[in-house]
């Protein structure tokens, strides 16, 4: 009976060989058994290796690799055979999905070297033309990109206020640029690649992906962001599903830095891929184009670091007037609504715009903005910083601006005049009084009658600004007089009283 009982029991699973278990354990690192069982985020692997976590936002199911033949990674492209050069192009990325600690390459130099010649090898192979990107190979060397590439910056990197490299500032260099730079160029390479089943890739570069390499144009490293800029600009003419996507998260990156932070590394490069987009767009544009213009351009002109992505942001907004000429007078209004006020450099990056925008508006679209606009370039013609005066001066002799002015000049020429006037009188440069003066004599030749009814009028208004001045001082001197008499009555009323107090004291 007893017997029986124990026969319905389950028997005890016999111990399994340690040596297996160490096989199987080295297969997943060396031997590649199953061509996607690479490092995972956060996992760990053999304590010889110091591995640095990386973030991946793709998934890469590990039974794509089912039924791929494994290759030792080590092998040389010239010394496979044709059948195994495709198993081995998988077996060598999966092997490069490893991600070293490059803070201190000594520690782990000969996987360092190894891993660096394994990416060359593959660099290689694709730019020979040889590679056949099917499911497994655009799963594989998407997963080693992302293992490589996708992480997080440290905020210990971040270094000046406004986010980004200034004019005195020395850049950062990321230690793993070699290894990187290497990524980079497969990348490109894979994307480029003319037998590219665009619509089987767009299955592992998706939209996840898209937007960690976007958020990786916020290194420190300009290398990096370099090469950012051209594969984006890349994916965003192959994929063309991802066009919109790319356009808002673009948006999104730039709402944050203009209205939140004011910290970002990559703007200037973000909009030098926009220059080629805008260039691109059909016509008549969108009304999402015209709200990237007055949303996301315009506003860029805000913040203080604009003089970093300044001549990219110019490129960009006179695309979208080349595109479309009635925004001319859209773009002048915005830069009047952002025009600084105490930042000279920053007025003189927004006068050489201003040149730029009205070399392309129409007579229709300049009445529309004149008077605000000469309002202000009167002022400039009157600063007290004598590059901006200098500036505000020398848009005088383009011919195009010169010719909206003639045309206009009933409109104009009382707008600037006082401040020509008060430049001769009172200004300290003689560089600015110089082109003040060329700039009367060509006013005068264009019509001496109105210039002179100009000048009448400036006198009449200082003259009754002077008037308005002695008034004030005269008032000022009568309420002074009046106050001191007050102040002796006061005076005479407090003395009589003491001496009363003090006597009765006494």
């Amino acid at each position: 009976m007893f017997k029986q009982i124990l026969s319905k029991l389950p028997k005890k699973m016999p111990k399994s060989d340690p040596s297996d278990s160490s096989r199987s354990d080295s297969g997943n690192i060396t031997s590649f058994g199953n061509v996607f069982q690479c490092t995972n985020v956060g996992s760990t692997i053999s304590s010889k290796l110091s591995v640095v976590k990386r973030v991946s936002s793709v998934v890469f199911p590990a039974s794509m690799g089912a039924g791929v033949e494994a290759v030792d990674p080590h092998l040389s492209f010239k010394d496979a055979s044709n059948t195994q050069k495709q198993n081995l192009f998988i077996s060598k990325l999966n092997f490069c999905c490893r991600v070293y600690d490059m803070s201190d390459p000594d520690r782990n130099c000969p996987e360092l070297d190894l891993k660096r010649q394994t990416l060359l090898d593959l660099l290689d192979f694709v730019s020979s033309g040889s590679a056949k990107f099917t499911e497994p190979a655009i799963a594989a060397i998407c997963k080693m990109c992302a293992s490589n590439l996708f992480r997080v910056f440290p905020p210990k990197f971040r270094t000046s206020s406004t986010g980004s490299e200034t004019v005195d500032e020395e850049p950062m260099f990321d230690p793993a640029w070699s290894h990187l730079q290497i990524v980079y160029d497969l990348l490109l390479q894979f994307i480029n690649y003319n037998s590219l089943d665009v619509k089987l890739a767009k299955m592992y570069v998706d939209q996840p992906f898209v937007s960690r390499l976007l958020d990786l144009f916020d290194s420190e490293d300009p290398r990096e962001r370099d090469s950012l800029k051209t594969v984006l600009h890349r994916i965003y003419g192959k994929f063309m599903a991802h066009r919109p996507f790319i356009r808002k998260s673009v948006s999104n990156i730039m709402y944050h830095f203009v209205f939140e932070t004011e910290r970002h590394n990559g703007i200037a490069e973000l909009l030098e891929i926009f220059g080629s987009v805008i260039s691109g767009f059909a016509l008549p544009l969108k009304e999402e184009h015209r709200i990237f213009l007055w949303r996301v351009l315009i506003p860029l002109h805000k913040p203080k670091s604009v003089g970093i992505y300044h001549q990219q942001l110019t490129y960009c907004v006179v695309q979208f007037i080349y595109k479309d000429p009635k925004l001319a007078s859209t773009v002048i209004k915005g830069l009047l609504k952002y025009w600084p006020v105490t930042n000279s450099q920053k007025e003189l990056m927004f006068l050489s715009e201003l040149e730029e925008v009205l070399e392309m508006t129409s007579m229709v679209e300049f009445q529309k903005i004149m008077v605000p606009l000469f309002r202000r370039i009167g002022g400039c013609l009157n600063s007290s910083h004598y590059q901006v005066a200098e500036r505000a001066h020398l848009l005088w002799n383009n011919e195009h601006i010169l010719d909206l002015v003639k045309q206009n000049r009933q409109m104009i020429l009382p707008l600037v005049f006082s401040a020509l006037v008060h430049n001769a009188q009172n200004h300290w440069n003689q560089a600015v009084l110089n082109l003040t003066q060329n700039i009367r004599k060509m006013l005068s030749q264009m019509d001496e009658d109105l210039v002179l009814a100009c000048q009448h009028s400036v006198e009449e208004e200082d003259s009754r600004s002077s008037a308005a001045a002695e008034k004030r001082r005269i008032t000022w001197e009568r309420l002074e007089a009046a106050a001191a008499n007050v102040q002796s009555v006061a005076s005479d009323i407090l003395v009589p009283a003491k001496s009363a107090t003090c006597s009765v004291a006494c």
